[in-house]
């Protein structure tokens, strides 16, 4: 077994030093300056929660799964708030603390057209009668990004069997997108049948527009790889789905990254679009939970994501949504995992301020 852990950790070494010594450049964590903020002007909103994973997973040659253990594990499953004026560089308040204590990973949080928050995160409690519907995630909303109201359980693949009979085993990283067209909330996710969330993963989807009734789950993207962490964005009469390509081991190399598939309707099919890094890819591996957000500073785009093995978060730009470079000079709050960015205004974020201030 100790041969077998050092070949797998060699391997995962192998395929991930290049690159991280190639863009050591950005490893820049914690910005606790205080932000500026000018009226009128725009502000960006980062929710995250916080992590350092205590193992990496791996593959050997034989199809084993083996847990490669990493130093200095923490675990703060709770919603946090940084705020930036250009996108690249995040002042946490509350001194990168939780602003709500409440269970809470994965936090997908969203204005609707009503001008109600709305959260999607990952668990949250789960329900008692899991064993006849499924896993679950946690619905949220505030009228403030202050006050907090929990709303509920979603069972949104309790319809859902596999060819056994089984139920699927997770709900990882809900979220929600609103068709103007129809005037539904289109709900998506990944979920797995299998023994491990990220084995044969899918991304399904489910429409409502009272946030009661939900339409039967339904798949929404099916690639030949498992995948995970889809998140949307509509643009020019396109969809762009990114998501991260959940594969790895001996037999396939380290495919742990973030790719794009687009559509010209939001339900599909999606065309996975190939991307100039790792055969395919848009960024640099080991990463995951993509965010999507205008430029600040430039026409354009930015992709952030989180480096979940070693703890820090990246920022690339695209003048298109498909051609990205990787920022060099970006810094985030400490050990931030899977944001979602959110435009506020000069007064919102003022507010927020306010009410959560650092005090180191």
């Amino acid at each position: 077994m100790k041969s077998t852990l050092i070949f797998a950790l060699a391997i995962s070494l192998l395929g991930a030093v290049p690159q991280l010594q190639k863009e050591s450049a950005f490893v820049v964590s914690g910005a606790e300056k205080p932000l500026g903020i000018e009226k009128d002007k725009k502000v960006w909103m980062l929710t995250y929660f916080r992590q350092r994973y205590p193992t990496r997973i791996e593959i050997d040659a034989q199809g084993k799964t083996v847990e490669v253990p990493l130093e200095n594990p923490m675990l703060i499953n709770k919603l946090h708030i940084a705020l930036s004026t250009d996108g690249r560089h995040w002042t946490p308040l509350n001194d990168n603390n939780p602003v709500w204590e409440h269970h809470m990973r994965d936090p997908y949080v969203r204005r609707g057209p009503d001008g109600l928050w709305r959260i999607l995160s990952t668990g949250g409690g789960g329900r008692s009668d899991r064993e006849k519907v499924g896993p679950s995630c946690l619905y949220v909303t505030s009228k403030d990004l202050i006050h907090w109201q929990e709303e509920g359980q979603l069972a949104l693949m309790k319809d859902v069997r596999d060819e056994s009979g089984a139920l699927s085993r997770n709900i990882w990283a809900p979220e929600w997108f609103y068709d103007a067209k129809t005037g539904d909330y289109v709900l998506f996710w990944s979920s797995s049948f299998k023994d491990a969330g990220w084995k044969e993963s899918r991304l399904w989807y489910s429409r409502t527009r009272d946030w009661k009734t939900f339409t039967p789950a339904k798949v929404l993207f099916n690639p030949p790889y498992s995948v995970i962490d889809g998140t949307l964005l509509e643009h020019s009469g396109t969809y762009y789905l990114f998501h991260k390509e959940e594969e790895f081991g001996v037999k396939t190399g380290e495919r742990r990254a973030i790719r794009v598939a687009t559509s010209k309707n939001l339900e599909g099919p999606y065309t996975v679009v190939e991307g100039d890094r790792n055969q395919g890819q848009l960024v640099p591996v080991i990463t995951e939970g993509p965010t999507v957000m205008e430029d600040p500073r430039q026409s354009g785009w930015l992709l952030l994501y989180d480096y979940c093995m070693t703890n820090r978060f990246g920022v690339s730009s695209s003048p298109d949504l498909i051609h990205w470079k990787v920022e060099e000079d970006v810094s985030f709050p400490s050990e931030a995992r899977h944001g979602c960015v959110s435009l506020l205004t000069a007064a919102e974020a003022k507010t927020l301020q306010d009410t959560y201030p650092s005090k180191k």
